[in-house]
């Protein structure tokens, strides 16, 4: 088979290093790739919501079937475009509709999808432009910390919780004044949950569905999980906390109302979805769906699956994924991630990386990385995930920990204290 994957992370790197193992896979491309996803397949220099320019790649290159990383072709209609194109149309592609991508596209479609079946979340109102004045009376009412989300798309960034009613009601009216542009036409103000988070992903044909490796990733820059948050600076699998009476509620409660709704509701829905929870008193509590896998969980959840990833895509992509059994490694995982100094505010790009050559016991997934003539160089915030695989997740840790020093680059941040709260 031929396989496009796109995207140029993280998550894309480690998928072209699991898919290209596959006896499935004759020729692997990446749109557009980084300087890691070429050690296994072909970069092409495309944007992933040129969706002319992939249409062309992938008859040019009889692609059999397309992956995609990110959310925004999704939330763009990627999916929908191949099925209503007569060329395209017989490709499989790995990821759902864009009205199945709304579950991440838009928190307020989430939240009346759980809402309709009682999957346990956050109470909440929506408000717009029309409703600023019941907004902020809302806001009056409320004890802190107040958690403000943009309805939309917004790089992760739309997420706001505020210990202050008077800074909350300032962001509140800047939200909707556009302060994330259109994402923020809408924002969902959301009762806070304290506990313990971590991440789910099913892979579902929109009928059957089955659950891989279970991980939970740090989202502040600084030791201790304090400071802005950021994409991600490390993962975990599995979670030392999640139980089996634990998951047991989760998929009563939340993975299968939410692959029913799927079909309820008609969402035509062939791919991952991630789901993100909170365990507050020992229950479980969905904080936000993705329509895709996460990153840099991707990186701790892909090196434990021991399956074919291709044989489980193309048996989704064939509504047989029910009669697959998911083998998962008893080994822990974990990933830590360099960045680019002053991430996630202004950074530089372009800084030469070196100490490749002395890893050992570790698996490097790029991220925000180039090739630059014979030497590799920084391309953006998240920069390289350095994933190990150990007995415990301690001992996993102190690898990832150790190459996490060897590779160098000007102005390399990371944090040494993943896993502190488990």
């Amino acid at each position: 088979m031929n396989i496009l994957i796109l995207g140029s992370g993280g998550r894309e790197h480690t998928f072209a290093w699991k898919i290209s193992q596959s006896p499935l896979c004759q020729n692997l491309y990446i749109a557009p790739g980084n300087a890691g996803t070429q050690q296994h397949g072909t970069n092409v220099p495309i944007n992933p919501m040129d969706f002319e320019a992939i249409k062309k790649l992938t008859i040019e290159q009889s692609i059999d079937m397309m992956v995609v990383g990110p959310e925004a072709p999704l939330v763009a209609g990627i999916y929908d475009f191949f099925k209503n194109d007569a060329a395209l149309k017989q490709i499989p592609v790995i990821g759902p509709s864009a009205k199945g991508a709304q579950l991440e596209g838009s928190k307020a479609f989430s939240k009346a999808f759980m809402a309709k079946r009682n999957i346990p979340t956050a109470g909440y109102q929506e408000f717009t432009q029309e409703t600023l004045q019941e907004g902020l009376a809302y806001i009056d009412q409320l004890t802190p910390p107040v958690v403000l989300k943009a309805d939309g798309l917004a790089a992760g960034k739309g997420v706001l919780i505020l210990n202050d009613v008077e800074e909350a009601k300032m962001e509140f009216s800047a939200m909707l004044d556009g302060k994330f542009g259109a994402a923020s036409e809408k924002v969902v103000i959301e009762d806070f949950l304290d506990g313990i988070e971590f991440s789910v992903f099913v892979l579902t044909d929109g009928v059957d569905y089955k659950v891989l490796p279970i991980a939970k990733d740090y989202k502040r820059i600084g030791e201790g999980d304090t400071g802005l948050n950021t994409g991600g600076m490390g993962a975990v699998s599995p979670v030392p906390f999640v139980d089996a009476a634990l998951m047991q509620k989760v998929t009563n409660r939340i993975i299968i109302p939410t692959v029913k709704g799927l079909a309820e509701d008609e969402l035509e829905y062939k791919g991952f979805v991630f789901i993100g929870l909170i365990r507050v008193d020992n229950e479980p509590y969905v904080i936000e769906y993705n329509c895709r896998m996460g990153d840099p969980e991707t990186e701790v959840v892909l090196p434990r699956l021991e399956n074919d990833l291709l044989e489980l895509l193309v048996a989704l992509a064939e509504g047989n994924l029910g009669a697959k059994e998911i083998k998962i490694s008893e080994k822990a995982a974990t990933t830590i991630m360099l960045v680019s100094g002053g991430y996630p505010e202004a950074y530089e790009k372009g800084k030469t990386m070196t100490g490749f050559d002395k890893i050992s016991d570790s698996l490097l997934f790029h991220a925000g990385t180039k090739q630059d003539g014979d030497n590799v160089v920084s391309n953006g915030g998240r920069v390289l995930a350095i994933t190990s695989l150990g007995d415990d997740f301690k001992t996993a840790l102190a690898i990832s920990n150790k190459n996490a020093e060897l590779i160098d680059f000007d102005k390399k941040n990371y944090r040494k204290d993943i896993g502190f709260d488990l």
